[in-house]
């Protein structure tokens, strides 16, 4: 048998030399957060786990290892005969479960008596989120940043986008958290990660990112939808240095319209979107915003959030969180189009740093 114990540390420095990393624990914890990469081959589902935790307490745990012991053979025959008959003698799983217990030793038992050389994570998931917690401050602080503000509308996240395929170094904390940040940043049909996954996706961001050249990232507030922020990121954004966004009010609008199509297209559901405004805008402002949606009058009702709702107090606001936003250069694409952000991203990679 080839089974190795390795620590949550040492295994998340060194991912890529793993073949495969196996996450023994229910689809429904795998669904919650894994480590990147893994793929989901349970010991126990869902209804199982279940099932042998209600034995555990209402018959006793000798019953309910009996039963869970069979469950699991069954499920490990079944991942063998799937996933494992092709696989050569030098391939390298890693295995982990909740806390490094009976589900992640069962299977990796298994596969160390076939052959294989399997490498087992000390103290399973649970260590390795503690580890990811502790070392995304680590990250964050050796990393320099450069922040992309700009009012709502700006093409922040256009650009963000135009940078990566420039060859930039990029975190769209937006796209991790599948939500664009606003009263109106819901995604219709994709739910945000949980926070431990969002927490995984921006170390597993970070830790990819080299510290000789800047990470390009949009300012965001503390929250992208329901999701928050590691803290030490936002407290080494807020310090680093900002690029201002300047975009005609027309173009601010035509990228709205075009990047939120989805509200033109469901007038019940923008109106109901804005209802959520009514605490700060008052009763009577969203009615009209909803009378006019209503009426197909998208533009101006979109040129008016920006106005009225979204433009006023920006700079104060950014201003008192970034540091460096006020004396930030301002950059200006032609126009809200791919192809000019484009062009500004070019010219942004190859300035000097």
């Amino acid at each position: 048998m080839s089974l190795h114990l390795i620590a949550a540390t040492e295994a998340m420095a060194n991912l890529s030399r793993f073949d495969a990393i196996l996450d023994a624990r229910s689809e429904g914890e795998h669904a919650e957060d894994h480590l990147p990469g893994a793929l989901s081959w349970p010991s126990l589902n869902n209804e199982e786990r279940i099932k042998v935790g209600t034995l555990y307490k209402q018959v006793n745990p000798f019953e309910a290892q009996k039963i869970g012991a069979a469950l699991v053979a069954r499920n490990i025959a079944h991942h063998i005969e799937t996933h494992v008959m092709d696989k050569p003698r030098n391939w390298q799983p890693l295995v982990y479960c909740w806390r490094g217990g009976k589900r992640s030793n069962s299977l990796a038992l298994i596969l160390g008596q076939i052959g294989f050389k399997v490498h087992l994570i000390e103290g399973g998931y649970k260590a390795f989120r503690k580890a990811v917690m502790e070392d995304t401050p680590r990250q964050a602080q050796r990393l320099h940043f450069q922040v992309l503000c700009g009012p709502t509308g700006s093409g922040k996240t256009r650009l963000l986008q135009a940078l990566a395929q420039a060859g930039a170094q990029v975190l769209d904390l937006e796209a991790i958290a599948c939500h664009r940040s606003s009263v109106l940043g819901l995604i219709p049909g994709t739910p945000q990660p949980t926070q431990k996954a969002f927490d995984t996706q921006v170390w597993d961001a970070l830790r990819a990112f080299s510290a000789d050249r800047p990470v390009f990232v949009e300012a965001e507030s503390k929250k992208v939808g329901n999701l928050t922020v590691p803290a030490e990121l936002m407290v080494a954004m807020r310090a680093s240095a900002c690029l201002r966004v300047d975009l005609s009010l027309e173009n601010r609008v035509n990228l709205l319209l075009e990047d939120y199509a989805f509200f033109t297209q469901d007038r019940a559901l923008f109106a109901d979107r804005l209802e959520r405004l009514t605490a700060l805008r008052g009763k009577a402002v969203v009615e009209g915003w909803q009378e006019r949606i209503e009426r197909g009058e998208m533009r101006e009702v979109v040129t008016e959030l920006l106005t009225g709702h979204y433009d006023p107090g920006y700079e104060n606001s950014t201003g008192n969180n970034f540091v460096n936003y006020a004396k930030a250069p301002l950059i200006t694409p032609a126009s809200h189009s791919m192809e000019h952000m484009l062009t500004l991203a070019h010219n942004l990679v190859q300035a000097p740093q």
